[in-house]
């Protein structure tokens, strides 16, 4: 990795900037001074400082953010914000993107990161990692969709979903239910309610695999995954 880009990734200012610090002596290199900005260093092996303080490289961000409605689940979009558009300039420079996506009108749990392995940990239809949502619904939901939906469901276009598993927590002429899939089908939750002839009016996302949404967490807002949360999610981590 170059020496300017390390520090730029780090915090340090622009490249522009960094590159003004170490052509003024102010980095080292396992002790010696290097002023060349295009210096090609080993962040896992070689000591790097800056005026005397160590510069730790962080390669990875992984971070839980409850999604709001409104923004699409995107790095960049010529119409719409999308959630990276959320993030600080500090989290920005590490290229995050979103685990999975969440449609514009969902709201809830989704995991930004750049850690390609970690995100097909997540989502290969392999994996079968469970998502958990809570829904509002424009009809009243019975005993026999939970029966529909344990046995898998047939979309409008053929697909047979996998069984996924409804709780009704509320019954009436708005029904409130929380639904665990496995899969991530193209507005999956609401063409399964469609499929028994129903209709979703909010739904919002509440876990991933192990990762619950924070419920500090007010919409927009996001926080890093804790040692603790990664572990769960990725075994990599442990230990």
């Amino acid at each position: 990795m170059r020496l300017d880009k390390l520090l730029g990734n780090n915090g340090f200012g622009t490249r522009k900037d960094v590159k003004q610090l170490i052509r003024k002596g102010t980095v080292k290199v396992n002790g010696t001074t290097e002023k060349d900005p295009g210096a090609h260093i080993d962040p896992e092996t070689d000591t790097v400082t800056l005026l005397g303080e160590p510069v730790i490289h962080q390669e990875f961000i992984y971070l839980m953010m409850n999604k709001p409605q409104g923004v699409i689940s995107a790095t960049e979009d010529s119409r719409d914000r999308t959630v990276v558009d959320l993030l600080s300039p500090e989290e920005q420079r590490y290229e995050p993107f979103p685990v999975g996506r969440l449609d514009k009108d969902t709201e809830g749990l989704l995991v930004l990161t750049n850690d390609g392995k970690l995100a097909h940990e997540l989502l290969s239809p392999k994996k079968d990692v469970p998502k958990t949502y809570f829904a509002v619904i424009d009809g009243l939901v019975t005993e026999t969709d939970i029966h529909a939906f344990s046995e898998g469901v047939i979309l409008e276009d053929g697909f047979h979903t996998k069984p996924g598993i409804l709780k009704i927590l509320e019954a009436g002429d708005r029904s409130e239910i929380e639904l665990t899939i496995t899969e991530g089908k193209f507005h999956q939750v609401k063409r399964m309610f469609e499929a028994v002839g129903k209709r979703v009016v909010f739904l919002k996302r509440l876990s991933m695999g192990t990762l619950r949404l924070d419920a500090s967490l007010e919409p927009g807002a996001f926080r890093p995954l804790s040692d603790a949360e990664l572990a769960e999610l990725d075994p990599r981590k442990k230990g």
